[in-house]
């Protein structure tokens, strides 16, 4: 068998990925579930959390959201058997690739696919949900009633996320960052309260934001980064489309919640002083913190599983995906995800 794992020789040096034949599998373990993988979605691998870790090793296994049927199960195994299908994400630490026929994965770490959900869909759908619910469940509150800003709404993450969000009752204003985006986020049922172009890099976000709120903020704000110095002072590779730092904290609301994706978040005594004025709290969304601690294994299954439930109903959820790629074709998917070059899930179908 073959299975897809990317290789990064020094820091900084872009990510090769190869295919390698694998040997035969090991005996399955006492918790262990066999799995014959259906679909694979594709995720940018994080190597200097990896390396933070110490997880870093010279072969590091691509694909970890996966769909797929049960061949076999270990002795100890209560939640599923054979011909089950299921879906999940395999742990930072696994020595796994899902980019393979048939692998081996613990049984916490996977739920029942519901029939009507295909393959492909369970697999791309997943991490993002992940994502959506540690957001707006977990990290604030989402409810009838309040403002949400998604930013990059468009995105395959986006997407889930303005979904949950209107699932719950939420009013969502989301940016678009072309053309294309803004009339996808247009066509979207239930319609997005207000679409805001930041293409032209002309738009005035915050004030858009206070405008549609009629001056009280917003109350969940979701960046998908944000740019920490002015434009003269920014990073190159830092995009131009992305907001500032001060323009999230002035349209967020009294007592908002500010659920951000930059790592390296920098905020000055001023910044300190405003969010303190408004009540207002910022949290970072890391969602493998799910996986890095097994204190709520419970709770992060219930999550997967109504992640399922919802995408089943084809109301709540309803996925940016691309179409199916074939196996051979995933070493260059995964090079244009690690680019970030792919616009919509790529999920690998076996």
């Amino acid at each position: 068998m073959k299975a897809l794992y990317g290789q990064q020789n020094s820091p900084g040096e872009e990510m090769t990925f190869v295919f390698q034949e694998r040997e035969n599998l090991p005996p399955t373990r006492d918790n262990d579930v066999k799995i014959q993988v259906r679909a694979c979605a594709l995720s940018w691998i994080d190597t200097k959390l990896l390396s933070e870790l110490k997880l870093k090793k010279e072969f590091l296994p691509v694909g970890r959201e996966i769909s797929g049927v049960v061949l076999e199960v270990g002795r100890k195994v209560s939640f599923f058997q054979p011909e089950d299908e299921v879906v999940g994400i395999l742990p930072l630490d696994s020595e796994e690739s899902g980019l393979c026929e048939v692998i081996l994965v613990h049984e916490h770490y996977l739920v029942r696919k519901p029939e009507k959900v295909c393959w492909v869909e369970a697999a791309g759908t997943v991490r993002d949900g992940v994502r959506a619910y540690t957001a707006l469940h977990y990290l604030s509150q989402v409810s009838p009633g309040k403002t949400v800003l998604v930013m990059d709404g468009a995105s395959p993450f986006g997407t889930i996320a303005i979904q949950l969000a209107q699932h719950r009752g939420a009013k969502v204003i989301s940016t678009a960052h072309s053309l294309e985006d803004k009339q996808y986020l247009e066509r979207l049922r239930p319609p997005v309260a207000r679409v805001i172009d930041v293409s032209s890099g002309k738009t005035d976000v915050a004030e858009s934001c206070l405008e549609e709120t009629g001056g009280l903020g917003v109350d969940i704000v979701l960046d998908a980064g944000v740019r920490l110095y002015s434009r003269e002072d920014e990073p190159a590779l830092k995009p131009q489309l992305l907001p500032h730092k001060h323009d999230i904290i002035t349209l967020l609301g009294v007592g908002g919640h500010w659920i951000t994706t930059e790592k390296h978040l920098q905020l000055d005594p001023p910044d300190s002083h405003s969010l303190f004025l408004k009540g207002a709290t910022v949290s970072f969304l890391n969602d493998e913190i799910w996986n890095l601690s097994n204190i709520q294994q419970g709770k992060y299954l219930c999550i997967l599983e109504d992640i399922m439930d919802k995408l089943s109903s084809n109301v709540v959820f309803r996925p940016q995906l691309d179409e199916p790629i074939p196996f051979y074709e995933a070493k260059v998917s995964m090079e244009m995800v690690q680019k970030n070059q792919a616009r919509k899930r790529q999920v690998i179908q076996f």
